[in-house]
C-alpha cells in the first residue's frame, strides 16, 4: 500500500472493509516503529504515510457516526 488513499476512495468501502484496512495499517505501523527502533527502517517516509492513511480513515469514520446521529435526531 505505497499509494495515498483518498478520502472519497475510504468512503466507498464498506464498514468491514475500513475496518480491515485500519488494522492492516495500525500493524504495519508497529512494524516500522519497531524496525526504526532497531535501525532497520529503509523506507523512513513510509512511516508518516501510514499515520496518515489512518488519520483519514478515523476521519471518516468519524464522520459517519456523527452523520447518523444527526439524521437519527432530526427524525
Amino acid at each position: 500500500m505505497a499509494k495515498a488513499t483518498k478520502p472519497g476512495d475510504i468512503r466507498a468501502k464498506s464498514v468491514d472493509e475500513r475496518e480491515t484496512l485500519l488494522l492492516d495499517l495500525k500493524k504495519e505501523q508497529f512494524n516500522l516503529r519497531f524496525q526504526r527502533a532497531v535501525g532497520q527502517t529503509e523506507a523512513t517516509s513510509r512511516v508518516r504515510e501510514v499515520r496518515r492513511e489512518i488519520a483519514r480513515i478515523k476521519t471518516v469514520q468519524h464522520q459517519d457516526k456523527t452523520s447518523a446521529a444527526a439524521a437519527a435526531a432530526k427524525h
